[in-house]
């Protein structure tokens, strides 16, 4: 998949793909429904915005995103899509109105053959543009017009805000079935305290700046290992929250992998979030929480094991 972080200059073969058109947080099943009415009308872009222009309008609000720009990027490959334009949501950007951001960004500057946008979507300045004004927009500049329609799972419309609800339940398996796939979050191992490995449970330590925390406590995972000599597919089990044994306040994600030994500094990582196993407590010393760190992960081998 190539990734194209403007739309000013572009090559000519980076031009007239057939276009998904939203923010894709998520990569939910109505965004795949997006992606599946592009793919026949030639090769199979996406355009997009960086960063969300929720965050640019309200940098002070709380934490919405479900998942960063990389990993995006990673479940949009996985779909088969060979352009991601990540257009940067600037005030130039913001100042576009609908009519100016269909001729200037979507027809002449990425020469798009063809868009498919929600029922909901909208557009533009004062996001003034609405799925009707694209398809005007379409006759006027010669590019087809998909809208499609807002689908639903057991009864439930599907969107970010339903996926962002039961994340904070605790139910991933419920975010699973709106997403399509299993809740990851993604990014770099970085430098944590090391407590676990003198427990004898070295974790994968990862921030989570900027992402919707999902309820504090420990989960059972699936990891992907995406660099790195050993990269691949492990069994996990992981803290999601602040340590209240240990007394830190910054949310992040340790993840224990089983069966695992290496250096993962600097690695990426894919944690799913599969199943919820307890809330985080703080243990009458040591040795009790040694004992619960290893029911953890015998819990988190079982459950994985039983996909």
């Amino acid at each position: 998949m190539e990734i194209h972080h403007h739309w000013q200059g572009l090559a000519d073969v980076a031009k007239g793909a057939s276009v998904g058109m939203g923010n894709f947080d998520g990569v939910h099943l109505g965004h795949r429904a997006v992606i599946d009415l592009a793919r026949p009308h030639g090769p199979l872009g996406l355009v997009t915005f960086e960063p969300h222009p929720r965050q640019y309008f309200a940098p002070d609000a709380p934490p919405f995103r479900l998942m960063n720009a990389e990993a995006r990027a990673n479940q949009l490959a996985k779909l088969g899509v060979e352009h991601l334009y990540v257009l940067p949501f600037d005030a130039t950007m913001a100042s576009l109105t609908h009519e100016a951001f269909a001729a200037d960004v979507l027809a002449q500057g990425l020469g798009v053959r063809h868009v498919v946008v929600g029922a909901d979507f909208c557009f533009g300045k004062g996001r003034h543009g609405r799925a009707g004004d694209l398809q005007a927009s379409g006759i006027a500049y010669g590019f087809g017009v998909t809208v499609a329609n807002l689908i639903t799972a057991n009864t439930r419309e599907i969107s970010s805000t339903a996926i962002r609800a039961a994340l904070s339940d605790g139910r991933p398996r419920d975010a699973a079935t709106l997403l399509g796939h299993w809740h990851r979050i993604e990014g770099e191992v970085i430098h944590g305290e090391k407590r676990g490995r003198e427990l004898g449970y070295p974790t994968a330590n990862m921030a989570l700046a900027g992402l919707h925390l999902p309820k504090f406590g420990v989960y059972a995972t699936s990891v992907d290992v995406l660099t790195g000599p050993r990269a691949g597919t492990y069994i996990g089990a992981a803290s999601l929250g602040v340590r209240p044994m240990f007394g830190v306040n910054t949310p992040n994600l340790e993840t224990y992998l089983l069966d695992f030994e290496g250096d993962l500094y600097g690695q990426h990582l894919s944690v799913a979030l599969i199943d919820y196993l307890r809330p985080e407590l703080k243990f009458d010393g040591l040795p009790a929480l040694i004992a619960q760190m290893a029911a953890d992960t015998d819990r988190s081998r079982a459950i994985i094991r039983a996909l």
